[in-house]
């Protein structure tokens, strides 16, 4: 059964509809300048479809929050959650089918990047038998596939980048439908925007963007002149799910609002303010500050402990200016720091836990080895774990041929680096091929599954190739260097 929804009415007046089905295999593309009417188009498309799929919107600037109120969607306000519980909370939305909002108003553009990534992350990485058919609509997409780096570190662009692009290029098989809508064109990233085969089109005024919108549209660049005369909810379509002609399409009205109206034009006020001067650049009044009972102090943790048990001696010792360690005690302390990471990944649960709590139990023991005021900070912790999950030593970072590997694995994800650096560790000894409990346990996850479509992942990069010899054994052999790994057992344990 076909399942047509209303998008508004055609120039001629006839009903514009979208065929939902074939929507969720060729996914859509929507552009407009500021004021064009996108956000109207994007709530008339989740209102239209609610009672027939599951939704779910990354919603940078809280627009679509009142959709709660008419379709019961939950709002997730991603401020008040971590990385690691807005990805669980995505696994979780996908498996019991409800359609949520991610609202992400109120972040920095970093974090914004970091949890939609998480959340996204979560709705990918889901196991099979919850590959339910869910529309992932993106608004202002170019904050989350940015074309070029910006101010943001690249870690967070990395993380955004990944986890659009799998939406967009890996998700179909998913049930995964994106529905990305965007500014400008010119700042979306190319292989996010190519992968959509539906496209609705609204004002623009750049020329840039509108030879971009006449190539996606398949009209001359004469044409593209068009897009300026566009009125606002005014859009022209083209796709599988909307026609197979550009149609111009005129976006029906909407049974919900976003919380802020646009600001209208309001009359100024007929009195005129006496000493206006005085009162916008009077002094600011003094802030009184209320009495309050003093709260108990809280209980210190097991890090504060350990420091305030330090003889007072230590800390007059650590203000004084010392003189430069020796390359001897360079090695010592890095050779002290190995061993307490070694110790910290003994444990069996170690590669479960979150990168905080390591890492606190990590300053915990270098503080007890009186390392303390040398421990490295948590982005150094994270390259060195990193590498230690990978069976890297840090005299084998420091060699040429490794730091080769480290700069290749730095188009992948963060947590993927290390399984890439310990593929290429079992290929240059020769060992078997780590299975998938090993990979799984290295990359945080007790998922044999997502293990698998990591590798999968790193191979869809061009970094690896995957092969099976005659008894089903795994052989991963890493492109350009031409090193290969022993056959291995997929389901053997052993790292």
């Amino acid at each position: 059964m076909t399942i047509a929804i209303g998008m508004g009415h055609t120039t001629a007046g006839a009903p514009a509809t979208l065929d939902l089905e074939e929507l969720l295999a060729t996914r859509l593309l929507v552009q407009g300048n500021s004021g064009s009417g996108k956000s109207h188009l994007l709530r008339r498309l989740l209102e239209q479809s609610a009672p027939w799929v599951q939704q779910t919107i990354i919603d940078p600037e809280g627009d679509f929050v009142t959709l709660a109120e008419r379709f019961g969607h939950l709002v997730i306000d991603a401020e008040a959650h971590s990385e690691q519980g807005l990805q669980l909370a995505g696994e979780r939305a996908r498996i019991h089918r409800v359609s949520a909002v991610l609202n992400l108003e109120g972040l920095d553009a970093e974090n914004q990047m970091r949890r939609a990534a998480a959340f996204l992350g979560g709705l990918f990485e889901v196991d099979r038998d919850h590959w339910y058919p869910m529309l992932v609509v993106v608004d202002e997409a170019q904050l989350f596939a940015p074309a070029v780096g910006g101010e943001v570190p690249d870690e967070a662009r990395k993380l955004s980048l990944g986890a659009m692009t799998n939406l967009m290029c890996r998700g179909r098989k998913r049930g995964l439908a994106g529905v990305i809508a965007t500014q400008r064109l010119a700042k979306l990233a190319k292989n996010v925007a190519a992968e959509a085969s539906n496209f609705l089109m609204g004002r623009t005024f750049l020329d840039i963007d509108m030879a971009r919108a006449a190539d996606l549209l398949g009209m001359e660049r004469r044409q593209a002149e068009a897009f300026r005369d566009l009125e606002r909810g005014h859009f022209m379509a083209l796709g599988p799910a909307l026609s197979r002609r550009p149609l111009s399409v005129s976006i029906g009205p909407t049974e919900t609002l976003p919380p802020s109206t646009t600001p209208r034009l309001m009359p100024l006020p007929e009195a005129v303010l006496e000493d206006a001067h005085a009162v916008i650049l009077a002094a600011p009044p003094e802030t009184v500050r209320p009495q309050r009972r003093p709260l108990p102090p809280p209980a210190p943790d097991l890090l504060s402990q350990l420091m305030a048990a330090a003889p007072a001696a230590a800390d007059n010792r650590a203000e004084a200016v010392e003189a430069p360690p020796s390359p001897e005690q360079l090695a010592e302390r890095r050779a002290r720091l190995e061993r307490i990471l070694g110790a910290i990944l003994a444990d069996p649960e170690a590669g479960f836990r979150a990168i905080g709590v390591l890492y606190q139990d990590f300053l915990v023991r270098c503080r007890i080895e009186g390392l303390g005021a040398g421990a490295p900070d948590l982005n150094s912790f994270r390259r060195m774990l990193t590498r230690a999950r990978a069976g890297v030593s840090a005299e084998m970072a420091e060699d040429a041929v490794w730091q080769d590997i480290a700069a290749r694995a730095a188009i992948l994800p963060e947590d993927m680096q290390g399984i890439f650096m310990m593929l290429a560790r079992a290929a240059q000894e020769k060992w078997p091929c780590p299975g998938d409990p090993a990979i799984a346990r290295a990359y945080g996850t007790r998922s044999l599954g997502r293990a698998r479509r990591v590798l999968t992942y790193i191979e869809e990069q061009g970094l690896i190739v995957c092969q099976q010899d005659g008894a089903s054994r795994r052989i991963v052999t890493l492109v350009e260097l031409a090193w290969a790994t022993a056959p291995g057992d997929p389901n053997a344990d052993e790292a």
